[in-house]
């Protein structure tokens, strides 16, 4: 059965995208690290070949960059709607688990792999209710669910060391069934580029920068 995978995308405007990012990078220099994130995540999601692939935007799906990225792909762009990711991305999830099992990555995490990307969508096939890659920082940078579920996003401390944590304890109350594969690591803050420029990931866009 397929599995649909939706990334999580702001567009690339100069101030408004990495903004934690723009003491080091400069804005110009961040809104075009996250054009190129934009494009790798795409492309990861696209190879991985274990569903339909879609953009959800914010603040909406008008800029020009996206709709490239749409052209470029072939995938439909969704805005996201909600105060914050949580509802974001439960509202993602309610509509996307109508079809099936779905995926939801974001655009910060260029280590992840197609690989991955499938074997999270097995780890759903074989009856887990969730799946996760957490991210080292205390988050996750992948969420995949075959129903959506409004505990596991509504009072979530989002941006803190404690997401995955709380996920956690949401899961296990709720006597839910999940799989993590191993952590990874995103981009948003600036020693993270350092790290991304080591990877080697990316080393065209981030050895421009600066």
């Amino acid at each position: 059965m397929p599995v649909d995978i939706a990334i999580f995308a702001r567009a690339p405007v100069a101030g408004a995208a990495k903004t934690r990012l723009i003491p080091r990078l400069g804005a110009e220099a961040a809104a075009a690290l996250q054009h190129a994130l934009i494009h790798r995540a795409l492309r990861t999601a696209v190879a991985a070949n274990v569903g339909s692939v879609s953009l959800w935007c914010a603040p909406d799906c008008e800029h020009p960059a996206l709709v490239g990225c749409s052209k470029q792909f072939g995938v439909f762009l969704y805005p996201q709607h909600g105060s914050d990711l949580g509802v974001r991305m439960f509202d993602a999830f309610t509509r996307l688990c109508r079809q099936g099992d779905a995926i939801v990555i974001g655009t910060d995490c260029p280590a992840l792999t197609a690989a991955e990307l499938r074997t999270a969508a097995e780890a759903l096939r074989e009856g887990n209710d969730a799946v996760f890659v957490p991210a080292e920082d205390g988050g996750y940078v992948l969420v995949g669910l075959r129903h959506a579920i409004a505990s596991l996003f509504c009072g979530i401390p989002w941006g803190t060391n404690g997401v995955m944590d709380h996920t956690r304890t949401r899961l296990r109350d709720a006597g839910l069934r999940w799989h993590e594969l191993p952590a990874s690591w995103d981009v948003d803050r600036p020693a993270d580029i350092d790290r991304l420029r080591a990877s080697g990931l990316m080393a065209e866009p981030v050895g421009a920068m600066e």
